[in-house]
């Protein structure tokens, strides 16, 4: 049997003079015909056959398997998995709060985590699958009551079942604040303003005698930032006071990098109880009474609608 080697792009059609045509009915050589065959890339072809004796090869180039790789659950498997661990909570243990954050950090939720992690649990996700769980109304109620707390879960709000008595509760939240950098869009806690002259690293915050000069390295980042700096033999110099922000004013980015850089942190990071249910009596406390104005049951068509938000 005699095959011939093609490189020829896949399905060209292929225009060949050659002495012999075969039929394919009758396996006859007729000399007459012109041979039209489609001819993939690097297959070799039976000129007797009229086929193609031969497959693309499988390709060996080696390839990168990253071992560490989380494949991440579906959208509907995490909001059926969320929908079936805060129902599960519910009938777990005797206190359902609704709290809101301020500041949100992950850090500091973290924390928040720890503490509750031997006598409860904290949900922070999709307000509407967490609604859903505890029920919209009082025919799908997942236990008498519920259905009151559902209407608190709107905006940046989570969960936190426990056993513990809601007095000790409150008090941990009172007391539980943690300071961090402003972010862009937040509104500035207090004014903060460099005076002129030799910027040091902490923007007058600190006595000169107990501060360090900025790097002149950074005068060029700054200036970037909005700062009206300038290099003196080697230091960082204002000519006059610059004001970085004002207290309400909302922040920007340049501002943010500006007060991370001298250290100054303006966002508190917050949990606000606004409301929580009890087992024993089956009934919503508000504790928020300025949040919880306005407060309705969220209709949802059900589990379909359990994706968004």
């Amino acid at each position: 049997m005699e095959t011939y080697r093609t490189e020829i792009p896949r399905y060209f059609l292929i225009h060949a003079k050659i002495s012999t045509f075969i039929n394919p009915g009758l396996r006859e050589f007729n000399p007459r015909y012109i041979l039209f065959q489609r001819i993939a890339p690097f297959q070799d072809f039976d000129l007797r056959s009229g086929v193609q004796s031969a497959k693309m090869p499988k390709s060996k180039r080696a390839r990168i398997v990253h071992t560490s790789t989380v494949q991440k659950k579906p959208s509907k498997e995490k909001s059926a998995s969320l929908y079936a661990a805060v129902r599960a909570a519910a009938d777990t243990y005797s206190h359902v709060f609704v709290f809101n954050v301020e500041n949100m950090r992950n850090a500091y939720l973290k924390n928040v985590r720890q503490e509750f992690n031997n006598d409860g649990r904290l949900f922070f996700g999709k307000t509407k699958v967490m609604a859903n769980a505890l029920g919209l109304s009082e025919e799908d109620e997942h236990m008498p009551g519920l259905s009151k707390l559902s209407g608190h879960l709107k905006g940046n709000v989570g969960l936190l079942c426990t056993d513990r008595a809601p007095e000790e509760v409150l008090k941990f939240f009172e007391e539980f604040a943690e300071v961090d950098f402003a972010r862009a869009g937040v509104q500035a806690a207090r004014s903060f303003m460099v005076p002129e002259g030799v910027v040091y690293s902490t923007g007058g915050e600190q006595p000169v005698e107990d501060d360090v000069p900025l790097p002149h390295s950074l005068e060029a980042t700054v200036r970037k930032w909005g700062m009206p700096t300038r290099l003196d033999k080697g230091k960082v110099m204002l000519d006059q006071e610059y004001v970085v922000c004002k207290e309400s004013q909302i922040l920007d980015s340049n501002q943010t990098a500006l007060l991370k850089m001298f250290g100054i942190a303006m966002a508190e990071f917050k949990v606000k109880i606004l409301a929580y249910w009890s087992a024993a009596t089956q009934e919503v406390t508000v504790v928020d009474e300025a949040a919880a104005e306005g407060v309705d049951v969220v209709l949802d068509d059900g589990m379909d609608e359990m994706e968004e938000g």
